[in-house]
């Protein structure tokens, strides 16, 4: 059983996992929990042998809790690991990998906000509202670990900017936040298919540039406090008044 690499769940039971077909099973005499957070030695010390991946279920969502394996091999990597740091090469390589990363995330944010703005497609006399509507939606959805689905690659470009905007708005056009749903199947997402369509009829007014009454609108309401503050008028004598 040991010799088995393998993907287990938390048991209660201390020095216990569940195994994939739901029988307890004792935690190897000499192996250690290393803990998630290193992606690198976390892949090396699954190349080096049988591990035990511990992950956590919650709905859909999968939550790496560790990965158990023989505590030498992990005290060894983690030296390795520890030595590859202090190389001056190594940190040249961690610096050229950050400067790669933030170059690309500028790029995708420019690319995230553009998409907003496609779907969004107001009239041309709520240009103003639909740019900085982008404009809060990809700072809101873009950066890294928001997770959001504007971080996900396994949809389109198109319907990411989608998504986030139905989920943006349901957030602050809508009283979502303060429901008190009942914990039933199916409920929530019954609540939030009804608050994306009244979203969708929301857009569409600014689509077709119907007049948008400020004081009920809460699109209106929502982009209020974002939008740039106007100048002070100027005195008589030309000096700004304060």
């Amino acid at each position: 059983m040991p010799t088995e690499t393998r993907e287990v769940r938390p048991f209660a039971k201390p020095g216990h996992v569940l195994s994939a077909d739901h029988r307890v099973l004792a935690i190897p005499a000499g192996w250690a929990l290393l803990p998630p957070g290193d992606a690198a030695l976390s892949r090396r010390l699954k190349q080096g042998g049988p591990t035990w991946t511990v992950i956590e279920m919650k709905g859909n969502k999968r939550f790496s809790r560790g990965i158990w394996a023989p505590a030498e091999r992990i005290a060894a990597l983690q030296a390795e690991r520890t030595s590859e740091r202090l190389d001056p090469a190594y940190q040249r390589q961690l610096a050229a990998g950050r400067l790669r990363r933030a170059a690309e995330q500028v790029v995708y944010a420019e690319d995230f906000r553009a998409a907003v703005l496609a779907f969004l497609n107001f009239h041309p006399s709520q240009r103003a509202e639909a740019e900085l509507m982008a404009r809060l939606i990809a700072d809101h959805a873009v950066p890294v670990g928001s997770g959001t689905v504007a971080r996900t690659e396994r949809i389109p470009i198109e319907e990411r900017a989608e998504a986030a905007t139905i989920a943006w708005m349901r957030h602050q056009t809508t009283g979502y936040d303060s429901m008190v749903i009942p914990l039933v199947k199916g409920r929530r997402r019954e609540v939030r298919r009804m608050l994306a369509q009244r979203s969708v009829q929301l857009l569409a007014r600014y689509r077709q540039g119907h007049g948008v009454e400020v004081a009920t609108c809460p699109l209106a309401r929502a982009l209020a406090p974002h939008r740039p503050k106007p100048a002070p008028p100027a005195n008589p004598q030309g000096e700004w008044a304060f």
